[in-house]
């Protein structure tokens, strides 16, 4: 269990300026951008115990949020 967020600026290094031009030029990236970066603020409020919830939501979550990396890896290959 990390504590650390997943920002998508840490997950994609080498595509920061592009994550940049499609979250200003595209608005579905952008949505998907968002939504990454609640649910990855959500879940780490989740390990770090400043919320609690149940160990299913904590799971669905992380696979919401990699689902979204899987989409977001997707449109920056493209």
């Amino acid at each position: 269990m990390s504590h650390v967020p997943h920002e998508l600026a840490d997950e994609f290094p080498e595509y920061v300026e592009k994550i940049h031009d499609l979250k200003t030029s595209n608005a579905h990236f952008a949505k998907l951008a968002d939504e990454y970066h609640d649910i990855n603020r959500e879940i780490h409020r989740l390990e770090t115990r400043v919320e609690a919830a149940d160990e299913s939501v904590e799971k669905d979550l992380r696979h919401k949020r990699l689902a979204l990396k899987d989409e977001i890896n997707t449109l920056l290959h493209g």
